[in-house]
C-alpha cells in the first residue's frame, strides 16, 4: 500500500503489486414462471492477465511461461478446498475475494453509467445479500472502491456500504463464523486490513463511550486477540450490515441470545430492536413439485381447477375440504406409487440396489455433519436389522417394511463425517446381503447426491429425517421439498420444522427428542455422571465394536470404534470430547418415533390423510413468501411486473404462454 495523490491532487492511499486476475463474466438467464421477467445470473471464471509469458517459454522457463494461467484458473476450478491446510485456507480466501471483487467492481460499473449519478442514491438501486461469513470481505472491498478508487470521502463511504450491505446467517456453526489470521490477510490483502482496522478502531471508540472498557469491546471487536491475531468476519458483517437476519423463527432467537448476544444489547440500546430479523427460508413448487412431481402437480390442477397454487400457494388450503375423499385418497397413492416406481429403476440404475415399492420410503438427504446425526440414523437402522435377526420369519412378516437412503455430500477434510458415510456403506453391504433380513429392511449411502438425485428421491418418500440435535439446524430447506410433496417427517423441534408442525399439525410430524432449552441442563447433568446409555444403543454399540460391520476392514473397525468410544464419554457429553450432539440422549424417543411411523403406516387411509394435510399447508414455505418478505424488510424494493404499464402492446407474434401475472414474476 503506497501513499499518492488522486487527479485532483489529494492525498489518497493505493493497494499495489499483487497478482493482476481478469474476471471473466459468465451470463445465465433465469426465467419466470408465467411472466415475462427474467433475471440474470452472473458467474465469474478466473483467466490470467497475461495468457502465455513467451520470454519464459524463450528462456526454457516451460513451467513459469503458463504460471499465470495455472494461478487465476485455481480461483474458480474447484471452489471450497479443502482448508485444513494453510495453503487450502490461503486460496479460500482469494478465490471469496476474487468472486467479492468481481461482483462489486461490476455493480459500480454498471451505477456509473448512470447520467448525473449521485452516491448516496447507491443504496437505493443497490442490495448486496452476504451469506454467510464467506463473502463477507464485501465490506472493506466495497470501502476500497468506494475511497480508493471512486474518492468518495471515508464517512459518506461507510454509510453507503453499511446501507447496501446486508447479512444472512445460515448456520450457527462455528465454521461458518470464518475468521482469518491477520497475518495472512495483511500478506494478501494489505489494504483490505488498515481499512478493518480503521473501521474497528472507530466502531470501538463507539462501544468505549457507550460501555466503557468491558466485555461488551471485547466481544464486539473485530479483531481476536490471542496467540494468533484473527479477524472475526462474523462481526464484521453484523456491525458493516444494515440488516442482519436468520432463516428459521428459532433460529433468528438463537441469533440474538447466543451467536451474538452484545450485538443484539447494542442494537436494542440504539433503539434498533429490528436490526436482527426473521426471513423463514422457502423452496419453490414450480421445481420441486411441478418439475420433480408431475402426478402430483397435475392432482393439485385437477382439484383446485387451475394451476394458478404454483403461484400462490395459500391457493392449496383448497385441497383440505377433499381429504377424506376416497377418489382423491386412490389417485395420491397412485401418485406415491409412480414416484417410487421412478425411484426404483433408478436405484437399480445407479447403485445395483432391488427395493420393494411397497416398502415404506425412508430418506435423509443432506449435508453431512455430526449435529445432523446420520450417525443416530443409521445407528437406529442397526437396532432395527438385531430386532429383525432376534425374530422368527413368522414375526419378521408382521414387521414394516422399510427402504433407508442416506445421501448428502462432506467437506473434504472432515474426517468424522467420511467415516459415518463409510460406516453406512458397511452396513448396506451387511444388510442388503442378509437373507434372513433383506427382504423387510434394506439401506443404502446414494453417492453424488445433487438437486437431479433429489428430484427422484424426494417425491417417493414416504418419510424423511430431519432429526439435527435442538438448536443446531438453522433452517433446513429439504424438510420442506419432502413435505410439499406429502411426505412426513421425523424430526426434533428444530429449525423450520417447528414452524412446519404449526402450519400442518402435530399429527403430521413425528417429534422426539430434547428441546433446545433442555440442551444445557442435559450437558451438566451428563458432567455429574448421569448420561445413561440404553440398553438398545449399548447392543448396537457391541455389534460395532464386535466388528459386525467392518468387513475385514481393519482401518475401517478402528475408526466406528473411535467414533463409539467417544460417544460413551459420558461425562463429557454436549461437548467435542464425548456426545456433542446428544445422540445417546435422544436415541430412544427417536426409537420410539419410529414405531409410531410403522404404526400409522400401518393404516394407509389415515396416512394418505395426514399426507394430503401436510402437502396442502405449506404455503408458508414458498420462496414467493420469503423473497417477498427480503424485498419487503431488507431491500426495500417492490414488485416489477412486465410490460410496464404504458409499455407498447406485445406484438401478436409473441408467443402464448408468455402471459402477464398480476402479480410479480416467480422464479
Amino acid at each position: 500500500v503506497i501513499e499518492t495523490v488522486d487527479e485532483n491532487n489529494n492525498w489518497c492511499l493505493k493497494w499495489v503489486g499483487g497478482d493482476l486476475i481478469q474476471a471473466m463474466a459468465y451470463d445465465n438467464p433465469i426465467p419466470g414462471f408465467d411472466t415475462y421477467n427474467t433475471n440474470n445470473l452472473r458467474l465469474w471464471r478466473a483467466c490470467p492477465a497475461k495468457e502465455f509469458d513467451l520470454d519464459a517459454f524463450s528462456a526454457a522457463n516451460y513451467t513459469e511461461s503458463v504460471e499465470q494461467r495455472r494461478k487465476a484458473e485455481d480461483l474458480s476450478a474447484v471452489l471450497y478446498p479443502n482448508d485444513a491446510t494453510y495453503e487450502g485456507k490461503e486460496l479460500r480466501l482469494r478465490q471469496q475475494y476474487f468472486f467479492v471483487s468481481a461482483s462489486l467492481q461490476d455493480l459500480l460499473r454498471e451505477f456509473i453509467k448512470r447520467p448525473g449519478y449521485k452516491w448516496s442514491e447507491l443504496p437505493e438501486k443497490v442490495a448486496v445479500q452476504m451469506n454467510d461469513t464467506h463473502p463477507t470481505i464485501a465490506i472493506p472491498e466495497m470501502m476500497r472502491l468506494l475511497v480508493d478508487v471512486m474518492h468518495v470521502g471515508w464517512d459518506e463511504a461507510w454509510e453507503i456500504t453499511r446501507k447496501c450491505c446486508n447479512y444472512t446467517n445460515h448456520t450457527v456453526m462455528p465454521e461458518a463464523l470464518e475468521k482469518w489470521p491477520v497475518e495472512m490477510m495483511e500478506r494478501m490483502l494489505p489494504r483490505h486490513v488498515q481499512i478493518i482496522g480503521e473501521i474497528n478502531l472507530r466502531w470501538c471508540k463507539d462501544l468505549l463511550a457507550k460501555y466503557g472498557d468491558g466485555p461488551m469491546v471485547t466481544q464486539l471487536s473485530i479483531f481476536e486477540e490471542g496467540e494468533v491475531k484473527k479477524i472475526r468476519m462474523g462481526n464484521l458483517a453484523i456491525m458493516g450490515s444494515n440488516k442482519i437476519n436468520g432463516v428459521a423463527a428459532i433460529h433468528t432467537e438463537i441469533i440474538k441470545k447466543e451467536t451474538f448476544p452484545e450485538f443484539y444489547k447494542y442494537c436494542c440500546d440504539m433503539g434498533e430492536k429490528d436490526k436482527i430479523v426473521n426471513m423463514t427460508n422457502g423452496v419453490t413448487p414450480r421445481r420441486w413439485v411441478h418439475c420433480a412431481n408431475p402426478a402430483l402437480s397435475a392432482i393439485f390442477t385437477k382439484y383446485l381447477g387451475s394451476h394458478e397454487w404454483l403461484c400462490d400457494m395459500t391457493l392449496l388450503k383448497g385441497m383440505l375440504k377433499f381429504k377424506d375423499d376416497a377418489k382423491l385418497h386412490a389417485e395420491w397413492m397412485e401418485m406415491k406409487r409412480i414416484a417410487k416406481a421412478k425411484l426404483a429403476v433408478w436405484l437399480k440404475e445407479r447403485i445395483d440396489l432391488d427395493i420393494d415399492q411397497e416398502a415404506l420410503i425412508d430418506i435423509q438427504i443432506k449435508r453431512i455433519h455430526e449435529y445432523k446425526r446420520q450417525l443416530m440414523n443409521i445407528l437406529f437402522v442397526i437396532h432395527r436389522y438385531q430386532e429383525l435377526k432376534r425374530k422368527r420369519p413368522a414375526e419378521r412378516e408382521q414387521m414394516q417394511k422399510r427402504v433407508v437412503l442416506i445421501g448428502g455430500k462432506a467437506a473434504s477434510a472432515y474426517v468424522n463425517a467420511k467415516i459415518i458415510i463409510k460406516l453406512i456403506n458397511n452396513v448396506g453391504q451387511v444388510i442388503n446381503n442378509d437373507p434372513d433380513t433383506s427382504k423387510y429392511l434394506k439401506v443404502a449411502f446414494v453417492p453424488n447426491y445433487c438437486v437431479t438425485a433429489a428430484e427422484m428421491m424426494i417425491p417417493a418418500s414416504d418419510i424423511s429425517e430431519h432429526i439435527s440435535t435442538a438448536g443446531t439446524e438453522a433452517s433446513g430447506t429439504s424438510n420442506m421439498k419432502f413435505v410439499m410433496n406429502g411426505g412426513l417427517i421425523v424430526g426434533t423441534m428444530d429449525g423450520a420444522n417447528i414452524e412446519i408442525r404449526e402450519e400442518c399439525g402435530e399429527e403430521t410430524m413425528f417429534v422426539f427428542g430434547c428441546l433446545e432449552h433442555e440442551v444445557a441442563r442435559i450437558a451438566a447433568k451428563a458432567k455429574e455422571g448421569h448420561y445413561p446409555i440404553d440398553g438398545r444403543l449399548q447392543q448396537v454399540f457391541q455389534a460395532i465394536r464386535n466388528g459386525e460391520f467392518a468387513r475385514n476392514e481393519p482401518e475401517a473397525q478402528e475408526e466406528f470404534v473411535s467414533l463409539i468410544d467417544r460417544l460413551c464419554n459420558t461425562q463429557a457429553a454436549g461437548t467435542w470430547e464425548g456426545d456433542k450432539y446428544l445422540v445417546i440422549n435422544d436415541f430412544p424417543s427417536f426409537v420410539d418415533a419410529q414405531a409410531r411411523v410403522d404404526a400409522t403406516y400401518a393404516n394407509k387411509s389415515t396416512w394418505c390423510k395426514l399426507s394430503i394435510q401436510a402437502a396442502s399447508s405449506m404455503a408458508k414455505f414458498s420462496t414467493d413468501r420469503t423473497i417477498g418478505e427480503y424485498a419487503n424488510v431488507i431491500w426495500g424494493i417492490t414488485p416489477a411486473p412486465r410490460p410496464m404499464q404504458g409499455a407498447s402492446p406485445v406484438p401478436a407474434a409473441a408467443p402464448a404462454a408468455a402471459k402477464p401475472t398480476k402479480s410479480k414474476g416467480k422464479q
